[in-house]
């Protein structure tokens, strides 16, 4: 599995005062270091350490999350007075309940 395929990200720590590197596949994991670069280089090779240790224990290394499949779907529970009120904004528009969901998320 190649390490460059996971969704990394780099931000700055108030508390640290220093910029975290980040693995959205691994949230337990982080690096810290005095600039963006090398945070993000350290948590690479974290993330790959990780993954050499992971695979040498036997254990289900994470799929890449750019690497999945997504149907598109999924469920969401809400409150039926939410529902209610969600389905009588999509009849006065005209839409299906599904289409406003879906502009509603996408913001």
């Amino acid at each position: 599995m190649r390490i460059d395929h996971y969704t990394y990200r780099v931000t700055w720590s108030p508390e640290d005062q220093e910029s975290v590197g980040l693995c959205a596949e691994f949230p337990s994991l982080s690096w810290l270091s005095r600039t963006p670069e090398a945070a993000l280089k350290g948590i690479r090779q974290l993330v790959a350490d990780t993954v050499v240790d992971m695979q040498s224990n036997g254990e289900e290394v994470p799929m890449p999350l750019a690497e999945k499949h997504y149907s598109g779907e999924f469920r969401v529970r809400i409150p039926p007075e939410v529902h209610r009120s969600l389905a009588l904004q999509a009849a006065e528009q005209g839409i299906s309940l599904n289409r406003l969901a879906s502009a509603k998320l996408a913001g």
